[in-house]
């Protein structure tokens, strides 16, 4: 009998939702207001948000990637500036900053939980830095703590990429909520993912809340009166109304999240020492966006898994400032040797909440399977054992 298949990117995510959705299509689209963007339901999603963060404002908008860029345009980020991203990571890091006319200046990451390091940013800080924009990556937050000291110390606005990391907590203040302005993105594979694009950004200041949702719709605060020259970055209402049905499931999702990454990593402790290193262990500060090994023979591994029907992926296989869109901003004689060992050995399994007992099983043997079976990869001139 063949075993099924385990997806990485699930094709049912949506499909307990699926007539809760048709629902709302039929509602919004039969209302005979027929507003379909920036309207009610969007409304009531920003205050659901921003009641449960705790935050002085939500301002949803087209997508994660538009939201960094709001945020450097409300913060007047342009031309003559650099902002310190991590050298690891989604393009959108460098490519908002060049988008706004600024320079991206690469720091390299923590060798352990692949976030920026703030010692390599402050090394990385000149008379030009406006603002320090470190990333969470994956399930582990940055240690905001010491960026925050960092950005108050050099008088840098501080820009929190929590993207991927809606949910996560640490020590008592949500992701998004550390800097000014941090960002959520709602795209499907997200913790809290929806059938189509979107984010938010959040902050705790109302005025640079007022800002960002006139800069989201062409600049104006009442139709066709123009206060700057903003963007189209609007939120859909059937999107608004469908995520605020789903945000009621959304502890429980991460909650299955964490324990399957939990099971991972207490089955993968003992194979640092064969060449797989899982995430360091623990909650606070983590929403298991995405589950990452580092693995030395990380392409044989996936090759291993699909032929044993398991899905992964890879994030990222070539550290930014090696990629084409962002030699410009790299300078030629520096290195990030810890972006560089990470983008060698980075491999997601899948850690979607829907995922059975007996299929986290499956998946973990997998893994434990090939590395305590397989020999190492020799060092050049080393030998093989």
């Amino acid at each position: 009998m063949t075993r099924s298949e385990i997806p990485f990117f699930p094709p049912d995510l949506f499909e307990h939702d699926r007539k809760v959705m048709l629902d709302v299509i039929q509602d919004i689209g039969r209302d005979p207001r027929q507003k379909f963007i920036l309207g009610e339901h969007t409304r009531d999603f920003e205050e659901m948000l921003r009641d449960d963060l705790g935050a002085g404002d939500v301002v949803a908008c087209g997508s994660g990637t538009a939201a960094l860029g709001l945020v450097l345009r409300a913060m007047d980020i342009g031309p003559g500036d650099e902002v310190v991203v991590p050298a690891f990571g989604c393009a959108p890091l460098a490519a908002s900053v060049v988008e706004v006319g600024a320079t991206p200046v690469f720091a390299d990451i923590d060798p352990r939980t692949l976030v920026l390091d703030p010692a390599s940013a402050r090394r990385h800080i000149t008379h030009r830095t406006k603002a320090l924009m470190p990333a969470h990556m994956f399930s582990i937050m940055a240690d905001m703590p010491r960026f925050t000291e960092l950005a108050a110390s050099h008088d840098l606005r501080l820009i929190e990429d929590s993207a991927v990391a809606q949910g996560a907590v640490l020590n008592g203040t949500p992701a998004g909520l550390w800097g000014e302005a941090g960002v959520y993105s709602f795209v499907q594979v997200k913790s809290f993912g929806m059938p189509g694009e979107g984010g938010a950004v959040v902050t705790r200041d109302p005025a640079l809340g007022r800002r960002l949702r006139m800069l989201r719709n062409h600049g104006q605060q009442e139709r066709f009166v123009h206060q700057a020259v903003g963007t189209n970055s609007r939120f859909d209402e059937i999107q608004a109304a469908f995520q605020r049905y789903r945000y009621a499931g959304f502890p429980g999702r991460l909650e299955r999240r964490a324990e399957i990454a939990e099971h991972y990593t207490e089955r993968f402790a003992p194979l640092a020492e064969h060449g797989l290193v899982a995430p360091p262990p623990g909650r606070n500060g983590r929403c298991h966006y995405v589950y990452n090994v580092l693995a030395e023979e990380r392409d044989v591994l996936r090759e291993y898994l699909a032929e044993h029907g398991i899905g992964s992926h890879v994030y990222y296989p070539l550290a930014l400032p090696y990629q084409a869109a962002f030699l410009p901003y790299a300078p030629a004689d520096e290195r990030w040797p810890n972006a560089e060992h990470a983008s060698a050995r980075v491999l997601a399994l899948p850690i979607y909440p829907h995922l059975t007992d007996a299929e986290v099983a499956r998946i973990a043997d997998a893994v434990r399977e090939f590395v305590r079976h397989r020999p190492r990869a020799a060092a050049p001139g080393v030998p093989a054992s």
